[in-house]
């Protein structure tokens, strides 16, 4: 008897319900049933509402804070395991912890390694995830791991807003390379911004590497958290003589009163994605959906296609 391709079935944690619901219809198939059975204590249960035996499953969940979101998905992932699903695809559009991706001080943990490494044990057989921290946490995983691009979907926009004289610029060091990506897509100059930090989330000193006189700038990231060091390269972008400056950042985490103090910035506008949802709408905030992007490298996943196509990064 000829071997048949699996069916495959789309489930979503509780934290990213509403981009697991885009993907399924972008996908094509409705999403899975899960219910969630929560203790007084605090602890909860979930379990698959339908059978999964030699399926394979998709499991939808960013692992922003809190913690919980992230012991979600090992549940989800561990009660897929011993429903006998053939393949479990851990789908996690924002791959939280991955800022703890190397030892830079004294008795720290590498907490992007020990996520990974309890994704495997629990029995994920695949990780699809987009704009890590840190390209090297994919050598964390001794499984495959699909790490997508927004830039798929970034690029596009930031050519439709038809910009004359842009400049990509990065708001550090560390998304140097990022910004000269796009600036090598786009055939546009690039501006590196160079920080030093008192603490975490903390920036004492920052400096513009690069010429931003009468140039529209677009600052890129991976991840927006207090949103403090992106307003103070904004700030010293049009003190240098920027024309404009705006953002476009894949992953909106927003922390504290983030979107309040954007609000009220020189920013023209900050771009991001949905791998997390907005606590807070903002006039100045537009969101791209990543849900056709994640649905197409799915549909790849599940047919043994290639999905080096899906990338301009």
């Amino acid at each position: 008897m000829p071997f048949q391709e699996p069916e495959a079935k789309i489930f979503a944690c509780s934290q990213s319900l509403d981009l697991a619901e885009k993907i399924a219809d972008s996908y094509g198939v409705p999403l899975g049933k899960v219910e969630i059975q929560r203790f007084a204590d605090g602890e909860f249960r979930p379990s698959f509402k339908e059978s999964i035996r030699g399926k394979r499953v998709f499991i939808i969940g960013s692992t922003f804070a809190p913690s919980d979101n992230l012991m979600e998905m090992l549940l989800m992932i561990d009660a897929a395991k011993r429903a006998s699903a053939l393949y479990i695809n851990a789908v996690i559009p924002y791959f939280g912890w991955a800022r703890q991706d190397r030892k830079d001080e004294p008795r720290v943990p590498i907490g992007a390694k020990l996520v990974a490494t309890m994704l495997e044990q629990a029995g994920a057989s695949r990780v699809v995830t987009m704009d890590l921290h840190a390209d090297a946490i994919q050598g964390f995983f001794e499984i495959p791991v699909d790490h997508l691009y927004s830039s798929t979907f970034f690029i596009p926009y930031i050519e439709s807003l038809g910009l004359d004289n842009l400049v990509i610029a990065s708001p550090d060091m560390g998304g140097a390379k990022r910004a000269h990506a796009y600036a090598k897509y786009l055939k546009s100059d690039v501006a590196i911004c160079y920080k030093q930090r008192v603490r975490a989330n903390e920036v004492s000193y920052m400096e513009v590497i690069g010429d931003v006189k009468g140039k529209h700038v677009v600052l890129v990231d991976d991840l927006v958290d207090t949103g403090r060091t992106l307003i103070k390269a904004s700030e010293l972008m049009l003190e240098k003589g920027a024309l404009s400056v705006r953002a476009v950042i894949t992953h909106p985490v927003l922390s504290g009163n983030a979107v309040e103090e954007i609000e009220k910035s020189p920013m023209e506008e900050l771009v991001v994605t949905d791998s997390i949802p907005l606590k807070t709408l903002s006039n100045k905030i537009k969101v791209l959906t990543c849900a056709p992007l994640f649905a197409e490298v799915m549909h790849n996943i599940h047919s043994h296609k290639s999905i080096s196509k899906k990338f301009i990064m």
